[in-house]
């Protein structure tokens, strides 16, 4: 069964943005199927407009930005 955008379900989300980008941290639930976490990078082009990007490694800031919104989204799990 290929992806269906319309059956994806966003339950939660906020972001944590600092002066590199920001970090959005959701809950989606696919078909009512079980929740999951998704946490994501964004980061601004030339243009000043947010592009997604790859999370790979954090930093402390962003760790510590990040990990209220975690706990938060665990709770709308």
């Amino acid at each position: 069964m290929p992806y269906d955008s319309s059956l994806d379900a966003q339950v939660f989300t906020r972001f944590f943005e600092n002066d590199n980008g920001k970090i959005a941290v959701s809950v989606y639930s696919y078909n009512n199927g079980p929740k999951k976490l998704q946490i994501v990078r964004e980061v601004k082009d030339r243009n000043g407009e947010f592009t997604f990007a790859k999370l790979g490694r954090l930093t402390r800031d962003e760790i510590e930005g990040a990990l209220p919104l975690i706990q938060e989204a665990i709770k709308n799990m």
